[in-house]
């Protein structure tokens, strides 16, 4: 095999394009914007974390890298969270297996999730490896859900009744297929 031969085939799995996951409805934009609040100036998440926005998590105390006008316009505020949505979307999109099958209200429930959770805990997740094994996606959000209402160990008022309208969301009848993707 050639020099080029092989180092095209040693690119060939990082040149493989991931699926692209739809942008979320918008009743999973009113459930995450309920829960994270619209916040104009940088403030403390409660957890140590400087937070902007609708829950756009800050690299730095700063938010150096918004590059929108600070204070933030609610208008700003909304197109940073559909940016910061791209990469949960696709996270969750490609975590999931072809088999699963979620409607526009299912993922747009999971993406609320995982931008809550984060993307490396959501792939990590019994939720997620138990959908791939084929259980029934209801039940399986049903059972697995409930579960990510802790912070720091603690059971939190608040993570327990967004868990609880995520799952509302997830049962709420849609007639918009999200899951799988053409890739």
């Amino acid at each position: 095999m050639s020099s080029s031969m092989k180092l095209l085939a040693a690119l060939l799995p990082a040149l493989a394009v991931a699926c692209i996951g739809p942008p979320i409805n918008q009743n999973g934009l009113n459930l995450i914007k309920s829960f994270e609040s619209y916040q104009p100036s940088v403030y403390d998440d409660g957890f140590g974390n400087p937070t902007i926005g609708y829950g756009h998590l800050c690299r730095d105390a700063t938010c150096s890298e918004v590059t929108y006008p600070k204070p933030l316009s609610e208008a700003d505020a909304s197109k940073l969270l559909g940016d910061d949505l791209v990469s949960y979307q696709n996270a969750l999109t490609n975590a999931l297996a072809d088999p699963v099958t979620l409607n526009d209200n299912q993922y747009a429930a999971l993406v609320s999730w995982t931008y809550n959770v984060g993307a490396g805990n959501m792939g990590k997740s019994d939720l997620v490896a138990r959908m791939n094994k084929g259980e029934d996606v209801s039940a399986v959000a049903h059972d697995e859900l409930p579960q990510w209402n802790k912070a720091n160990g603690q059971v939190v008022n608040g993570l327990t009744r967004r868990r609880n309208e995520e799952l509302q969301l997830f049962d709420a009848p849609a007639i918009y297929g999200a899951l799988p993707v053409p890739c």
